[in-house]
Parts: C-alpha cells; structure tokens; sequence
C-alpha cells in the first residue's frame, strides 16, 4: 500500500515536472529581432560601481567603442573608499559623454545600492535606460545595439542576458554556472509567457516612465536585495516586458569564487523571494518541491518497485529535459556546461534545499 500510495506520487510529481518543462520550450522558438537599427534612439547607459577601480579600467573603453551613436554614460560611485572616482573622473577628462553621481553615504540610506540608482536614473537625460554593473564586461561592441533595439511604444522593458565567467579546473564553477543557466532558462521562459518575476540587474533595460510609474524603488527601499526583481513586480507586465537572447547581447561577469560566497548570495535571492507576489510564489515552489520529491522517490522506487514503469518514467524525464536543457544551453552559447548535467541538477536540487531549511532556521531565531 505505501509503496503504491509513494508510486502514484512519484507519477504526479513526473507529470508536473513535465508540464514545466514544456513551458519552458517558449524560450527556444524567441526570434532575434530583425528590427532596423537605422535610428538610433537616445540611450543612458547607467553603471553602477563601489570600490570597482581596477574593473572599470578595463570596462570604460569598451563602453566608450560601442558602436552605437547617441549615448551617455552615467557612472555611480556609491560611496567607495578605493580609487573608483578617480578612474571615472579620469575617462571623463577625454570623454563629454561621461557624467559622474557621487553618492555619500548618509543617516537614511547608508550604502544603499537602491538609493544610489535612483539618484542615477534622476541625472539620466534619455527616456531609454539600459543598467550595467562595473564588475562586468559586454559581450561586443554591438551590446547597446543589440539591447535597445527591442524598445518598442508596446515594450518598455527589456531583459537580457549575464553569463558567468568559465574558470578552468574548476567543479564549483560548473555548478554555479550550470545555476545560472537553470534559472534563466526558466526566468525567460516565463517572460515568454507574459508573467516576468526576475530581471539580472547587470544586464537590464528599461524606459524611465515605467520607473516614475511605480515610484522607483520607494516600496521595497528598505529591502537590502532585490533592487531590480522587485521593480520587475512592480512594473512589469504580460505586454510590456521582452527578452533578449543574441550574443552580441551577452554581458560577463566573474562567478562567486567560493562556496560560501555563492551560499550567501542564494540566501540573498531567497529573501527577495520572499516578497515576490503570491502567484510567482507558488509556482516556483511547486516546481522546486516536486522535483525535489521526484528525485528524493527515486531511489527508494528503484529498491522496492524496479519495474518497467518506474525506470520508464525516469528514462523519459532524463532524456526530455535533458533535451530542453540542451537546447536552450545552445541558444545561450552555453553547450560546454552540460557534461554530467543530471548529476549536477541533483546536487542542485539538494543544495538549494539546505540553503531553503538554513533560511527558514535563521529567519526563526532572528525572529526569536
């Protein structure tokens, strides 16, 4: 009886995780735009920086080489204490594009990164906003062309793509970028669908007017993390959200390089999960939960019921996702992660558990 009752669960949870998989073929038919890029239209190219000097030496002149024809740069120095400002007030000695924000700390918004956007977004003289983190670097010199050329009267904010650096020898970055890969691929396939939750705050664009909409960040400006998740609730809707999947679109950036590194910034996204909206919520969950319950039967039916339904079952989740996975991994240029990839899923899985149990225990005793 158990053994039946754990059989049929194990069937539903393989259905579900089908059903999402599905979904998740909606990013594999998006078209590249073939929009003309005959009209330039005016764009503010936002970087936001702290203590980021040495990252922007080699960011700045790619900046400077896109060829694009009406920009600006805005450079946010969020309050550092290394030569950040400096580097910026340097290039801009030689450059009328450049416009520096100098943000001080202060009593109300110490540190704040939201904060400091704002203030950004404020000094930008263009209706077209497109966000880039110091730390990274654009994947070409067709990398604002690629990203604005999506702005349309009917979308208005535009989401593309951040790609984790490869480090050699390396299995902890495997598994991060094999992360990263995941939730994009899922993220993009729910914008497909018209239901966006999430946004990569480092390779992001958007028209100030939807910003003013939702009066910026002031609802979450407390919230430490989810400066553009949060805004994605906010502002974002089934019409008026795209994606962008060119590589000439791709910006990089370097992946955490240890593992409580990594750890802390998952925790990080599970706060701002938090405080997405019900609907998000729930559907990320159940897709989380039930493959978690679908790998952890696994085993266990595989001891007690090693018969042609349950590894039929099985067989046909590890070559559909593996499929899909595949696929998608093509279109993002990122078919050198997928080696060992169910192995790696697991592990995945397992580990975004521990980190959803630790959340949940220090949640409680800060609470306490």
């Amino acid at each position: 009886m158990v053994i039946t009752v754990l059989f049929y669960t194990f069937v539903v949870t393989a259905v579900v995780q089908l059903c999402y998989y599905i979904s998740f073929t909606s990013l594999l038919f998006h078209k590249t735009s073939t929009k003309s890029f005959d009209e330039f239209i005016p764009v503010s190219v936002i970087v936001y920086a702290k203590n980021n000097a040495q990252h922007l030496t080699r960011l700045i002149p790619l900046l400077q080489e896109q060829e694009y024809k009406n920009y600006e740069l805005i450079f946010i120095n969020n309050a550092s204490n290394d030569e950040t400002l400096a580097v910026m007030k340097k290039f801009q000695d030689n450059d009328s594009r450049i416009k520096i924000v100098n943000v001080k700390n202060n009593e109300a918004f110490w540190g704040n990164r939201k904060y400091a956007l704002t203030l950004g977004i404020k000094s930008a003289k263009h209706e077209q906003l497109l966000f880039i983190d110091a730390d990274c670097l654009p994947s070409s010199k067709k990398w604002i062309k690629e990203m604005t050329v999506h702005f349309s009267e009917s979308k208005s904010i535009v989401l593309g793509y951040g790609a984790y650096q490869s480090k050699r020898n390396s299995f902890l970055n495997i598994l991060i970028r094999f992360d990263k890969l995941l939730s994009t691929i899922q993220s993009f396939s729910y914008t497909k669908l018209g239901s966006s939750y999430v946004a990569d705050g480092k390779n992001l664009a958007y028209k100030k007017s939807e910003f003013y909409s939702v009066n910026g960040f002031i609802n979450h400006m407390k919230i430490d993390s989810g400066h553009h998740d949060l805004f994605i609730r906010d502002a974002s809707t089934s019409s008026n959200t795209t994606i962008v999947v060119s590589p000439n679109s791709f910006i990089i950036y370097e992946a955490p390089h240890t593992l409580k590194k990594w750890f802390t910034q998952k925790i990080n996204q599970l706060n701002t999960f938090s405080h997405y909206n019900f609907r998000h919520k729930f559907f990320l969950g159940l897709f989380s939960s039930s493959k978690l319950l679908f790998i952890c039967l696994i085993p266990f039916l595989l001891y007690y019921k090693a018969d042609y339904y349950t590894l039929g079952i099985i067989l046909s989740y590890l070559i559909f996702t593996s499929i899909i996975i595949g696929l998608s991994a093509k279109k993002l240029q990122k078919k050198c992660i997928l080696y060992f990839s169910t192995f790696i899923e697991v592990f995945l899985v397992l580990f975004q558990f521990v980190i959803f149990i630790t959340y949940s225990i220090s949640k409680q005793t800060h609470w306490k």
